[in-house]
């Protein structure tokens, strides 16, 4: 093998703009995200999706290391693939792969890749590469793909190691590749854009279509025959929510070898829990024990569909996993795609096509009367109003997922008449849902917006403000947040506010509640305390007041806790009305139905003392914001689990 990789032709792919770096200890993958079809235009190439475990290749002067995707070292498990990448004619780099065993047809099987991790017997794994992400100093993830996969080419040129593959891309019609990939039995296809940098982390400039439904599941108890001491019916699968609590989303036999069952049996006897995880466990099954675990074991399971409760429908067991962290683990969404007249250009914009009279298309939608004003004041349309829905969705959909709405309509614009809506009516809007019946009896079906094109159907129908539910579907018995609302006298200084929210937190801290503060696009800010769904409405409710009580009791001069105007004269109301079953709050990233239709947008407590007032961030300003955020500052908000106790009761003066 040649070893000019490590001379000319590394100084040959340099770019006058690239500065050698530090070499990276550990590089986080980038993920692809579901979609529902391939899109019909832009630079897109397409790879077989591969049955196995993704892995990440460092090698620094002949040292090889194999990480999994959640950083975890699996070098010395495959010492054959270890050696073979030892000599790669490189000095640094850093490889993007998967790693498979083949059937004797050529077919990637992951049983058999699970079964040569547990005999130890790897000499039949092999590496298909599919991205370089460093070579020797230089930094790639900034390169468009196809100069990546150029590169890539050339390296895997100079082995000729068996178990070193190359990941063949494909640029023919997407369709076709899904189809065949279907009837060879495969996965599916994954797609990548041809001019995107590398992004640790999941996005949209990679994307995987299947041939079925699949995906990982936490194993949060199992059951076996009522009174049998040994045994495996059926897994209990559950899914991670946003706000961290374990979700049941059914049962599925897991049909093991007795090999398999007995290392299955091993491994939960480690894991037993006396109590459940699941906020929503299942019932009792006649003729069967149910033994609860530490939501810590991960399986793959294929399935047809999700049930609008929330379960899977005819699940298939596929494998254990032990390349995946369970609190990774969460319902993946699939994205729809827009058609070619509709083509995401980038993250937050979309091409336009004119409609008749005058109309747009913007996410597939048509949006009628596009130039209608909105706001005198600024002068902003409609068409200014779904574009910035548009753009937003990706940060504003997490906060809507699942969570009914009440809408704001103004369809002649914000000084014209407004319409509150919670119902579908007569009409049906783009892209939204609705609920089940049985999850709100005896009222008409409730609204959730968990697609892009729900946004922009909802503005097209004239909606400026998203208000949505303390509670998600299925469980809206159950509230997983308490809503703070500080509605200040309008004639209080701005800096009363901000010490009026950081008192609030000051108290919330002290009674052991983490809270995460946004703008509301109005007067003031709205203070969120994430729960785990286990307090019933009327608890977290009579908490909510008891908490504002205390704050008026302790600093009666700043606070009240009573509604109407002349007791909030010089003082701020802390509004906990908004805690109640079918009570709603301005979502995240909503426009206001006011003068200058600024945003209410969440930001950290860090950066508090930096908000202006509580309208700052109009729609221009919350898109770039978004844009150039380095991290979320919710970021602990999806992670945190936390309840009400009796001590906090306690603390804040209830009696019970």
């Amino acid at each position: 093998m040649s070893s000019r990789w490590n001379s000319s032709r590394t100084r040959r792919a340099r770019t006058p703009v690239d500065e050698p770096g530090t070499f990276p200890v550990l590089i986080e993958p980038q993920l692809a995200t579901l979609v529902d079809r391939a899109p019909a235009g832009g630079d897109w190439s397409y790879e077989i999706k591969f049955d196995g475990y993704r892995m990440m290749v460092r090698i620094e002067r002949g040292t090889v290391q194999i990480f999994t995707r959640n950083g975890h070292d699996w070098t010395s498990r495959m010492p054959g693939l270890t050696d073979a990448l030892s000599v790669l004619p490189v000095e640094e780099v850093w490889l993007d792969g998967e790693v498979v065993v083949l059937d004797a047809a050529g077919r990637p099987d992951f049983n058999a890749l699970q079964n040569a991790f547990d005999r130890r017997s790897t000499a039949d794994m092999v590496l298909f590469v599919f991205d370089i992400l460093w070579l020797n100093g230089t930094d790639l993830r900034e390169h468009p793909l196809r100069v990546r996969r150029k590169l890539l080419r050339a390296l895997m040129h100079e082995t000729d190691a068996d178990v070193l593959r190359l990941s063949e891309d494909f640029a023919k019609d997407p369709v076709s590749l899904v189809a065949s990939a279907c009837r060879m039995k495969l996965e599916g296809i994954i797609g990548k854009r041809g001019d995107a940098p590398y992004r640790s982390g999941r996005s949209t400039e990679w994307i995987k279509l299947k041939c079925n439904l699949r995906q990982e599941f936490v194993v949060g108890g199992f059951t076996r025959t009522k009174g049998a001491r040994s045994g495996v019916h059926s897994l209990l699968l559950g899914v991670y929510e946003q706000d961290g609590s374990l979700r049941y989303a059914g049962n599925v036999k897991p049909y093991l070898s007795s090999r398999a069952a007995d290392a299955f049996l091993r491994r939960a006897s480690t894991v037993t829990a006396r109590e459940t995880a699941f906020y929503n466990p299942p019932k009792p099954e006649k003729n069967r024990d149910c033994l609860w675990l530490e939501p810590l074991l991960v399986v793959e399971c294929s399935f047809l569909e999700w049930t609008p409760a929330g379960e899977v429908r005819h699940p298939v067991f596929h494998a254990i996993r032990e390349d995946k962290a369970a609190g990774s683990i969460t319902e993946e969404p699939m994205i729809a795609v827009e058609s070619d007249e509709t083509v995401e250009a980038d993250a937050g914009s979309t091409r336009q096509r004119p409609g008749p009279k005058g109309a747009v298309t913007i996410g597939g939608i048509r949006i009628s009367n596009p130039e209608r004003v909105m706001d005198e004041v600024t002068g902003h349309t409609k068409r200014d109003m779904v574009e910035y829905y548009a753009a937003i969705s990706e940060w504003a959909l997490p906060h809507l997922h699942n969570r009914p709405l009440a809408l704001v309509r103004a369809p002649n614009g914000i000084k014209g008449e407004l319409f509150f809506q919670k119902h579908s009516e007569k009409f049906q809007i783009p892209g939204v849902e609705e609920l089940p019946a049985e999850l709100h009896p005896r009222h008409p079906p409730l609204l959730v917006a968990n697609k892009p094109e729900a946004l922009i159907g909802l503005a097209q129908m004239g909606v400026v403000e998203l208000h949505c539910w303390n509670a998600a579907a299925p469980d809206l018995e159950h509230p997983d947040r308490i809503i703070f609302d500080l509605d200040p006298d309008p004639n209080l200084p701005w800096s009363a506010m901000l010490e009026a929210a950081e008192l609030l937190k000051v108290v919330l801290d002290e009674i052991g509640l983490r809270s995460f503060p946004k703008t509301s696009g109005g007067k003031g800010f709205h203070v969120v305390v994430p729960l785990t769904r286990r307090q019933a409405w009327s608890e977290a409710k009579e908490f909510a007041q008891a908490v504002a009580r205390h704050m008026s009791r302790v600093v009666p001069d700043r606070f009240s806790a009573v509604l109407g105007p002349k007791n909030r004269i010089n003082r701020i109301f802390i509004d906990y009305l908004r805690n109640g079953r079918g009570a709603s709050t301005v979502a995240p990233f909503s426009v206001r139905a006011r003068s200058g239709m600024a945003v209410s947008m969440p930001v950290s407590w860090d950066e508090l003392r930096r908000v202006g007032r509580g309208d700052e961030w109009t729609m221009r300003k919350a898109i770039e914001r978004q844009r150039s955020l380095k991290f979320d500052p919710w970021e602990d908000y999806w992670r945190t689990r936390q309840g009400i106790t009796a001590a906090m009761r306690r603390a804040v003066g209830m009696k019970r």
